[in-house]
């Protein structure tokens, strides 16, 4: 079978290429997936480009990503939850990395049945960023009338985490630039603010929830938005000690910078590690299927021009995700 691959760390052009390769064979807990479309995240990029070598180290070649929507056209003998013809999607687990392919072999608990109201494509641009936004918004407890500040809300995990956090109930400000305030209020932000001619630190007070998607200056800045007690989550800022530890890093520190506005806000912070989850998987499928959350895309490629999608990725500008068509 035909797979995009990763076979040396550099520059996307440099590192990619199209491979005949073995179909993959299944265990006893796994289904075989034949792909329809497969989409990528920056995650994709970073390892691409060796800057997650140390934490995700990878052989050489590898095929790359990690979401995936298609048919089931195998399943092993401990699998009971599906069939042969299913219609699934799926955020692989690293370990079974590499959905830009004709099949691609998956646990069965990592997959869920496709929400029946969306294509392929759609489906396929869900998982990693809706398992992000939805793990990160449970970790922080979300609830009906809290206040909540979603960086970046045109992105692929931000567009998402509106929609999830508006799905619960709660007020929603956003963070985006001037072309996408429209639309990203159309998703259903309360509060979209332009930060090109507005300061979000001077509109959010408060804040029960901040989600932080940006890492660096703006995780130490939601101790100044977010209310005493409130709840800090980061999937771009430091790891913190819970974590460090369950990862077995025993003598880690938060970064004393952090760790003096987590205590003086007598706030908690969390970051998060998405896990691949088919049960999430199927809570996601029925706010799709009850019109409270839609997939967003920036843009379908077709297979053959999968290196031309990870260019667009790393250009950074994109509304939604970006999504290949394998079959």
């Amino acid at each position: 079978m035909k797979a995009l691959q990763i076979v040396k760390y550099g520059a996307i052009e440099d590192s990619l290429a199209f491979n005949e390769v073995n179909k993959p064979s299944i265990e006893a807990s796994d289904v075989l997936i034949e792909v329809r479309a497969a989409a990528i995240n920056p995650i994709d990029k970073s390892i691409i480009l060796g800057n997650l070598q140390s934490l995700i180290p990878i052989p050489f070649p590898s095929t790359s990503a990690y979401d995936v929507s298609g048919i089931v056209v195998e399943k092993g003998a401990a699998v009971n939850n599906f069939e042969i013809g299913d219609l699934v999607y799926a955020r692989v687990p690293q370990e079974q990395m590499g959905t830009i392919a004709e099949f691609v072999a998956v646990t069965a608990v990592a997959v869920s049945k496709k929400p029946g109201n969306i294509s392929f494509e759609e489906a396929a641009s869900i998982p990693l960023a809706g398992l992000t936004a939805m793990q990160s918004l449970e970790q922080a407890g979300i609830k009906e009338n809290d206040k909540i500040l979603i960086h970046a809300g045109s992105g692929g995990v931000g567009s998402l985490a509106i929609q999830y956090a508006k799905a619960k109930g709660a007020y929603v400000y956003t963070t985006t630039s001037t072309p996408n305030v429209a639309w990203v209020k159309a998703l259903g932000a309360d509060r979209v603010i332009d930060y090109k001619t507005e300061e979000y630190k001077t509109i959010v007070k408060a804040a029960d929830i901040v989600f932080d998607t940006l890492g660096k200056n703006y995780t130490a800045e939601a101790f100044q938005v977010v209310k005493p007690g409130g709840k800090v989550v980061s999937v771009v800022g430091p790891i913190d000690e819970e974590t460090a530890k369950a990862f077995g890093m025993a003598d880690y520190k938060l970064p004393e910078e952090l760790a003096n506005l987590v205590s003086e806000k007598k706030a908690s912070y969390k970051f998060i590690f998405m896990h691949p989850n088919g049960a999430h998987l199927e809570t996601l499928k029925t706010l799709i299927e009850d019109e409270k959350i839609k997939p967003i895309i920036d843009k379908v490629y077709p297979f053959k021009e999968s290196i031309a999608a990870f260019t667009q990725l790393a250009s950074g500008r994109t509304k939604g995700k970006i999504v290949i068509k394998i079959g």
